[in-house]
């Protein structure tokens, strides 16, 4: 290893920020994300009477991010304990596995909003064949065996949790021997498969259903817009800082990256990165409020109740006052 750098190498490194940093964000995330989940959720099962394909997907979004958001308190004990994990073995292997997956699930399914829109917009014959909620349902419910399933098989093949004197640790500081025959294939399949491949979708896709949806001059064109650059943002925003982040951390991990000065900016970086793609949860909302332009998210005041009514040629005050 490569000693050259005044930061030491003896694998202990520090980001006292974090103690601060995750628990503050997961609790914004928590409360308001929980807030813009559950209140989509309501309305695309039970106020919206036809669903659209996107819809389906959104609604897989949602579910995701809500149980992503219910695993956020265990976070933030284990971050405001000093990285200190106090719910034994199987609680650890069960959030830390949801905590990390809905990233991946979470592009998922905005990768379909994208495929979705593009074919509407790029190929709309095609897509009025296509437009069904069956089709959108089942490849809805593809995604999550096939998330299920790499869930569960990791749950039951991770390390487990790492002791040092009084200290557990929950998904984090693992060794070298752990890396390299256990968590570095996990990692390789999820950046090629769970976030490369997503999101050369998203920035290839959605730019050129941008420049035509762009030529419309309609409300539903520009709602459209406000769509496609909510995902872009998110994207930009939240997923790509945090995977190339992870894919420096993998190397260093491995043992690819010996450069100690590096490590450490790598270490730091990546607690900043876990904060921001947390972000997602509580930015998807948005998304939701712009794909239901014909729902009613605000509660608007029927003024017109506290108005006097005329009946008859006499003023009356209703009876709901």
């Amino acid at each position: 290893m490569n000693t050259s750098s005044n930061i030491s190498c003896d694998g202990k490194w520090s980001a006292d920020f974090q103690f601060y940093l995750f628990p503050i964000t997961y609790i914004l995330v928590m409360v308001f994300g929980l807030l813009g989940n559950l209140g989509a959720l309501y309305v695309f099962i039970f106020k919206t009477e036809h669903k659209s394909p996107s819809s389906v997907y959104i609604i897989s979004l949602a579910v995701a991010d809500t149980i992503f958001l219910c695993v956020l308190p265990f976070r933030i004990h284990y971050h405001l304990n000093n990285n200190n994990w106090t719910f034994g073995n199987t609680a650890c292997r069960l959030t830390g596995t949801l905590f990390f997956s809905n990233v991946y699930i979470s592009i998922a399914f905005m990768s379909c909003i994208c495929v979705d829109r593009y074919l509407a917009t790029v190929h709309p014959h095609m897509y009025l064949r296509l437009r069904n909620t069956h089709c959108a349902a089942a490849v809805s419910a593809c995604l999550w065996v096939l998330g299920g399933t790499t869930i569960l098989t990791f749950m039951f093949t991770s390390p487990d949790m790492h002791t040092t004197g009084a200290q557990v640790s929950c998904f984090e500081n693992f060794s070298e021997d752990e890396w390299k025959t256990n968590l570095a294939p996990y990692s390789a399949y999820s950046l090629v498969f769970g976030a490369l491949l997503p999101s050369i979708i998203i920035l290839v896709l959605y730019p050129v259903v941008a420049r035509r949806i762009a030529r419309i001059k309609t409300r539903t064109a520009r709602n459209a817009l406000r769509i496609i650059y909510t995902i872009l943002a998110i994207t930009v925003l939240c997923f790509l800082p945090y995977h190339l982040v992870y894919l420096l951390h993998v190397l260093w991990r491995t043992q690819v990256i010996h450069n100690c000065l590096l490590a450490d900016v790598i270490y730091k970086a990546r607690r900043v990165t876990m904060a921001l793609v947390s972000m997602n949860s509580l930015l998807d909302p948005v998304l939701y409020y712009f794909a239901t332009s014909h729902c009613k998210w605000t509660c608007k005041w029927n003024f017109n109740k506290l108005k006097p009514k005329k009946k008859r040629g006499v003023y009356a005050i209703s009876e709901t006052l």
